[in-house]
């Protein structure tokens, strides 16, 4: 009965007034919850923002301590270097716990400086941070690995003293050279990746410290000067006071513990890795060009005159240079994918590396095919951090192992196998 008292009563009610009610004008908001309601959506994203920075802290945490404690830069014109007898520890949000040891000479060599042992083929590294084992332990570098993996190769005793260091780019091995000189080498290997190339001995002469962050206003303002005075015109400029500002956001957002997991859930797959990292500015990508801008053109030149002032000493001191070219992880990627966009060729640089090398002289390992061979090769570096972890090391080593005794190095040619074995086949 009340149902058809009220359907009788909207039935007699003005035309007016049903459509109020069809509009709902009548079912406004209280003005409370117009405040209440953006808040409660505010707040819900805090508290998910809160449970994913939760989550991220306890699966990546990072050591108070860092490397660069162990390290000294009295000299703004040459890289960072170790301090004798000093042992710091690091580790990253997604890198293990590293020691960086320094013997008496202040190098991370596994071994303590001075003449080799009688009988023993010594190789002395150098080179820039992969190379310097950056970020992972050194007994797990390629540099700790390669010579177990020689001596089961030529059945001779071969060690590895590494004298590379952090920003040990060309111009700054041109001047440490009389340290690799002093280990007596048999063979100097030097480990190149594009970072090498991008730093050249010109534009940048003034190294950046470690972390810019850490320094005082006036320093970081000077070195932000010092890099737009570079630049060669005022586009250039632009440029440049861009690419400083971004990266320093950038950087600052990437590495948080956040900011590493959402790296490592966007770009799991090495497609969208790969256009990400296309993306990128062309200090980082512009290499992987086939047409290279001006800026890495004149980084070739200078790289050019690097080599040629390196390869001079090392011919005078009668060391065999050996040069190798080891891949960054969006070129790593490319080359595991077999695949890459019109106007890119991930071989390109190793191409140009390869004749500026060998026109002084130098020996040369193309070990960049063989990456082709290795499936997901992008999972071998750290996502954010950047270089190569222990299995990308560990497959450098294997790599660097097959390309040095496969004849390019006469003293490193495989040898017969051991008298012992074919005694037991009898």
């Amino acid at each position: 009965m009340r149902i058809v008292e009220v359907t009788g009563e909207i039935a007699n009610m003005p035309h007016s007034s049903v459509n109020n009610i069809d509009n709902g004008e009548g079912a406004k908001l209280p003005r409370r919850d117009w405040i209440l309601m953006p808040m409660l959506g505010l707040l819900t994203i805090c508290l998910v923002a809160l449970s994913v920075n939760s989550i991220a802290s306890r699966m990546y945490s990072a050591s108070q301590s860092t490397v660069y404690s162990c390290l000294t830069e009295n000299d703004q014109l040459v890289a960072a270097w170790g301090i004798p007898n000093t042992i710091c520890m690091q580790k990253d949000f997604e890198t293990e716990l590293s020691e960086y040891r320094f013997n008496s000479c202040g190098h991370r060599a596994g071994m303590e400086c001075g003449p080799k042992p009688p009988g023993t083929f010594r190789i002395v590294v150098i080179g820039s941070s992969v190379a310097f084992g950056m970020s992972v332990p050194r007994e797990k570098s390629f540099a700790g690995l390669l010579p177990a993996e020689l001596s089961s190769r030529v059945g001779r005793r071969i060690e590895i003293y590494n004298v590379a260091m952090i920003n040990g780019f060309p111009c700054s091995v041109a001047l440490h050279l009389d340290e690799a000189f002093a280990a007596q080498p048999d063979m100097i290997l030097w480990a190149l990746t594009s970072p090498d190339i991008g730093h050249s001995s010109v534009d940048d002469s003034y190294t950046a410290p470690p972390s810019i962050a850490k320094l005082g206003i006036s320093a970081r303002m000077q070195y932000r000067v010092t890099r737009l005075l570079a630049a060669s015109n005022v586009q250039q400029a632009i440029i440049t006071a861009w690419d400083l500002h971004r990266d320093q956001w950038v950087t600052r957002l990437w590495k948080t513990p956040s900011g590493i997991l959402l790296n490592h859930l966007l770009y799991a797959s090495q497609r969208q890795y790969m256009k990400s990292f296309l993306m990128s500015s062309d200090g980082e990508s512009g290499f992987l060009k086939m047409d290279p801008s001006d800026k890495w053109r004149d980084n070739l030149l200078h790289f050019d005159r690097d080599v040629a002032q390196i390869t001079s000493r090392t011919r005078a001191a009668g060391v065999p240079l050996v040069a190798t070219y080891l891949p960054s992880r969006g070129q790593a990627t490319m080359i595991s994918m077999n695949e890459w966009p019109t106007g890119y060729d991930p071989y390109e640089l190793d191409h140009e590396l390869r004749s500026i090398i060998t026109s002084y002289g130098g020996i040369y390992l193309d070990v960049l095919p063989s990456f082709r061979n290795v499936h997901d090769l992008q999972a071998d570096y750290y996502a954010v951090e950047g270089h190569p972890n222990a299995r990308g090391h560990a497959i450098f080593a294997t790599l660097l192992a097959e390309r040095l005794t496969s004849g390019s190095v006469p003293a490193l040619t495989v040898a017969a196998q051991p008298q012992v074995e074919s005694k037991e086949s009898r």
